[in-house]
């Protein structure tokens, strides 16, 4: 299994159905269709040369990834970014990734650990040097690392498939600019410490305090920018 988020997103697609889906998430993710914005069936299997079976096959995944909400006498459109909503998604994960740190201390395998604390060395040594994309490749990474080290599946699909996803096209929304990466990078380490010692209460809290902590940044961050963004919603 991949240990990369970003790339375990990235594989080669399979067939015609997964080559569609990977075209449409990159183009939601890119901004080329808006949040909010409404799928055109018609346009879009014309401009992608395929059958409308096949587009809504691809649409389907889209929607199972939370990325695509479907409306009565609507149709497919894209999901709306909304405080409200954000603020799920930490509420969610703060419970889902404090339990995933808990297993990780667990479970984690000594390998696992040892990738572990590579990940946080990266972040260290690239410092204030780093790219916004860098850091949040690497961020990502980190987390991923964590979920996988749970050894759950059932927990591992709730997190990577569903909201990590959505954090993403959060995150390719709004900056989050701030001095957030430096604090983040402490929080790490107290959380690496904790699954490395086998402390699975500690990883726990130290995991729940820093998607907290996250979660806060975030809220402060899309509430000086969402009004800027297409799709947004005052809440």
């Amino acid at each position: 299994m991949a240990t990369s988020y970003l790339n375990s997103n990235a594989d080669g697609p399979r067939t015609l159905v997964d080559k569609v889906y990977v075209q449409l998430r990159a183009a939601i993710m890119d901004g080329d269709i808006e949040p909010g914005a409404k799928i055109s069936e018609p346009e879009l299997a014309k401009n992608f040369g395929v059958s409308r079976s096949s587009l809504r096959e691809a649409i389907a995944k889209l929607e199972s990834s939370n990325l695509v909400e479907r409306q009565a006498n609507v149709g497919a459109r894209v999901v709306t970014l909304s405080n409200e909503s954000l603020l799920e998604i930490y509420q969610v994960r703060e419970s889902l990734e404090g339990l995933a740190a808990r297993l990780a201390a667990e479970n984690m395998t000594d390998a696992e650990i040892e990738h572990l604390h590579s990940l946080l060395n990266l972040q260290s040594k690239c410092g204030k040097s780093i790219s916004r994309a860098e850091y949040k490749s690497v961020d990502f990474d980190f987390h991923y690392c964590i979920v996988l080290g749970s050894h759950n599946e059932r927990l591992i699909r709730m997190l990577s498939r569903d909201l990590f996803e959505l954090v993403h096209f959060y995150r390719k929304k709004f900056s989050g600019s701030g001095p957030r990466p430096d604090q983040a990078l402490i929080e790490h380490t107290e959380i690496v410490a904790a699954i490395a010692r086998r402390d699975g209460e500690m990883a726990e809290v130290m995991m729940r305090h820093h998607i907290r902590a996250a979660r806060e940044h975030a809220k402060k961050s899309f509430t000086s920018e969402h009004h800027t963004i297409p799709g947004s919603l005052d809440k």
